[in-house]
């Protein structure tokens, strides 16, 4: 297990080491005895920082945002008004990255949101903390011409979500698809979407 404590907080250091536990053990592996051995901590520094497991998964989920939205760095795509060529080029970029340098992080990001789906709490939690992505994700269709955002957020959000998984921890995991091949499939999905015909990338 690799974490870096680079420029970390404490707080950081123990989400971060969260992470990975959770992407290499599963959320039984996740425990506040582990992550203070993991993270190389003195039993108890973990407790001290989140109190319950709750708390711990909170932790995980709200550093987990932070890191993905480095990831997907969606804010930085350019204006695509009138260039779906661009908006294609950016969104397919941030899906490969989580497919192979982040693929860590996307791993966690699937534990946490079936552990949300028998914590209510958590649920809320996890969803409040995905809401920007959604929005701006919106925002971005909207600006390329989208005349049903929110339908369209949600097929976007499930192509690229079928596809991490099926990447990542289905049965496509052998050989993660490359970033050309990204790029057609959000291609063709986007012309679709916006009535156009398909071309060529």
């Amino acid at each position: 297990m690799s974490v870096s404590t680079a420029g970390a907080s404490r707080a950081d250091l123990v989400a971060d080491t969260a992470l990975t536990l959770l992407a290499e053990r599963g959320m039984r592996g996740l425990t506040h005895r582990a992550v203070d051995e993991a993270a190389g901590l003195p039993q108890g520094s973990t407790s001290n920082l989140a109190r319950t497991r709750q708390a711990l998964l909170e932790l995980a989920v709200r550093r987990l945002a932070d890191r993905e939205a480095r990831v997907l760095a969606l804010d930085e795509l350019p204006d695509p008004r009138g260039d779906l060529d661009a908006l294609a080029d950016g969104l397919a970029l941030a899906t490969h990255r989580s497919l192979t340098r982040n693929r860590e992080l996307t791993l966690a990001r699937y534990e946490l949101a079936l552990e949300a789906t028998r914590r209510p709490e958590l649920r809320a939690y996890f969803d409040a903390t995905g809401a920007r992505f959604r929005d701006r994700l919106g925002a971005l269709l909207t600006a390329a011409g989208s005349t049903d955002p929110a339908r369209h957020v949600l097929s976007l959000a499930a192509w690229a979500d079928g596809l991490l998984f099926s990447c990542v921890a289905g049965s496509f995991s052998a050989e993660a698809p490359s970033l050309a091949e990204v790029r057609a499939g959000l291609r063709e999905l986007l012309d679709g979407m916006f009535g156009r015909r398909a071309r060529t990338p």
